[in-house]
């Protein structure tokens, strides 16, 4: 039934499901077979699956689903009568089409409306009718800036998302339609030979073509907009700009970044992404001010994250004096802990290093018994356990984060985590036992399975199991299985090209192939390579870690410059993906030495600092993959 979900086979699933009756995955039958039909099934049909299936994921999904097929019919007491019930609740076009209602029966919206459409908005990566539909009635009505359809437009285009970007346009200015289907097909003629027509119209649209320009050529797009477009835009406009031109200089990791940001007359003019990568850019030259002055721009949102707590805390710390010192310990203290990578940094500013916490209370038999008899858990877990990973995982999330409001407390988070570690299902295990508030059992948020494999196989090479652990933890989450959309395999996701040519280089003339997903073999080649890594990179955890996940020429090129940090190093990285997983990888090391150890750890030992590699050294491994 899920591979003709897949193919869309409704007369296939019609036919199964009957046999699918009474099993403990029925709810996911009901569902594929209801959902393939959705568009032909009658409001009545819809209320007696909701009702038979009541309190699972899969009513809810279902629910999700015809809430944004009432929406789109613009049924709006069909999605009135069924919105209340929606417990998820984190469909930011259904949101659109509540709030859309809302106003329809006020007949205005108020400012926290507005805002919650424009943020909803912003966020949506591809066309959609929910938030372009509300946006469009707010902007007719005068209640948002026509300058938001603008906006939205810059940042579809900035995201490669055309036809989101056009339908921004057709909002604000559907003149301007063939003047936008111009410029999207050809950047380069369009500046060269309509823009002038679209300045003295439509400037907007040469803005677009600007910002296309920048992705893909920094440097000439600052050379045009320093040239004839600049003096005809309006200033937000010549500062977004900037903004893009240095965000791409600066995640090319540019000196030209900060140039490009000076010229920017002010910071609230731009992005959240942009002023990140101001700071960014701010970091790698040592200027403190700018870095304030960029997260201080930032949302409210964005400010509090751990990443720019912890950087404005040593902005404020560097400029010295009481008071400021004094802000820097509180915005420390707001967020120090063993949870995350800053969390560590900021702990160890306050002249503390990573321990291992005081382990929760231990759970008694009716905690463990609440989490076996939950009937979402154990259909997440039967899912799992026969293939169907991403619906069991799903459905687990679902059951621990979103069935109640709020999700489960902590204590129940602990004893659902306990159930996926009795059953080896070591991602869930992790990913709940991280969602407590109060108490933390490092056994369940930092797991060591296959520990005599893991601990012998490092140490006969002479590497750190703590590493090892913490790269694996963030590889896998230990789910054997594990393959990737590139081809990775394994609790190591070794890929296969990099498993011969390491086999090879240890002497293990008898691989094959198909042996990556021996659990021996897997940490075997793994710990190996990552090994050959850490010597082609002079002892740095976080270049390796860096080589293991994007390759070992991207991270022989990000540290050539300044001697800095690693952890501003780390943040540079350009990748988003890589960035995240330097930092993770790193954290988790960090708290499983100090698991393995008994001991207190420094996370800014093991970063150290990060520089072009000593010309005078020579690269043990040229041909490392």
């Amino acid at each position: 039934m899920k591979q003709a979900a897949q193919r869309g086979d409704k007369a296939r699933l019609t036919a199964l499901l009957p046999q699918a009756r009474g099993h403990l995955l029925e709810p996911w039958a009901a569902y594929w077979e209801l959902r393939a039909r959705l568009t032909e099934a009658s409001q009545q049909e819809v209320q007696a699956f909701l009702a038979q299936y009541a309190g699972t994921y899969q009513e809810d999904r279902l629910r999700n689903d015809w809430l944004l097929l009432a929406g789109q019919r613009r049924d709006w007491n069909g999605f009135t009568s069924l919105h209340p019930a929606f417990r998820m609740n984190d469909d930011g076009q259904v949101r659109c089409y509540a709030v859309l209602i809302e106003t329809l029966q006020s007949g205005t919206a108020t400012p926290v409306q507005v805002d919650e459409v424009r943020r909803n908005w912003f966020a949506q990566r591809d066309l959609d009718d929910g938030c372009l539909t509300a946006a469009d009635r707010m902007i007719s009505a005068r209640q948002m800036p026509a300058n938001d359809a603008w906006k939205k437009a810059r940042l579809s285009i900035e995201a490669n998302r055309p036809q989101a970007a056009r339908g921004a346009v057709m909002i604000v200015a559907p003149d301007a339609i063939p003047l936008f289907e111009d410029m999207n097909a050809n950047v380069g003629k369009f500046l060269a030979s309509r823009a002038v027509v679209a300045a003295k119209s439509r400037r907007e649209i040469v803005v677009l073509a600007l910002i296309k320009l920048a992705i893909a050529d920094p440097e000439t797009a600052a050379s045009q907009l320093d040239g004839k477009w600049g003096p005809m835009l309006s200033a937000e406009e010549r500062n977004w700009l900037w903004g893009t031109i240095g965000r791409q200089a600066a995640s090319k990791l540019s000196p030209s970044a900060n140039t490009y940001f000076s010229y920017v007359t002010r910071n609230s003019d731009l992005s959240d992404e942009m002023l990140a990568w101001k700071a960014r850019a701010a970091l790698r030259t040592g200027d403190w001010k700018a870095v304030q002055a960029a997260i201080d721009a930032m949302s409210e949102a964005q400010r509090q994250d751990p990443t720019w707590v912890y950087w404005k805390a040593r902005a404020l710390a560097t400029y010295g004096g009481d008071e400021r010192r004094a802000q820097a310990r509180a915005l420390y203290e707001g967020i120090a802990g063993t949870r995350g990578f800053y969390e560590l940094l900021a702990l160890e500013e306050l002249g503390q290093r990573a321990a291992v916490p005081t382990r929760p209370a231990p759970l008694t038999a009716e905690e463990k018994k609440a989490a076996r008899d939950n009937p979402a858990l154990n259909r997440a877990l039967y899912a799992i356990s026969i293939g169907m990973r991403p619906e069991g995982t799903r459905e687990w999330n679902y059951a621990t984060n979103l069935h109640d409001r709020g999700g489960m407390a902590d204590r129940e988070l602990l004893a659902a985590a306990d159930l996926a570690c009795q059953r080896e299902v070591w991602d869930r295990c992790i990913n709940t036992s991280e969602r407590t508030k109060g108490a933390i059992d490092v056994d369940q948020r930092f797991p060591m399975p296959f520990r005599d494999t893991v601990v012998r196989k490092s140490q006969e090479i002479g590497l750190d199991p703590a590493y090892v652990y913490g790269l694996i933890r963030q590889e896998s989450r230990f789910v054997m299985d594990a393959r990737s959309g590139v081809g990775a395999s394994g609790l190591m996701q070794v890929m296969p090209a990099t498993a011969r040519w390491t086999a090879k280089k240890i002497g293990m003339s008898d691989f094959t192939p198909g042996q990556i997903t021996d659990r021996d073999t897997n940490i075997t080649i793994g710990t190996n390579y990552l090994k050959l890594a850490l010597d082609d990179f002079d002892g740095s955890m976080p270049l390796a870690a860096a080589a293991y996940n994007a390759g070992p020429g991207r991270p022989r090129n990000w540290r050539n410059g300044p001697i800095m940090e690693a952890a501003i190093w780390a943040e540079n990285v350009p990748f988003n993906e890589t960035r995240d997983y330097v930092k993770k990888v790193l954290a988790n090391t960090t708290n499983y030495a100090a698991l393995i150890t008994g001991r207190p750890q420094s996370i800014k030992d093991k970063l150290g600092r990060v520089g072009p590699r000593d010309t005078a050294e020579p690269e043990p491994n040229k041909d490392l993959p």
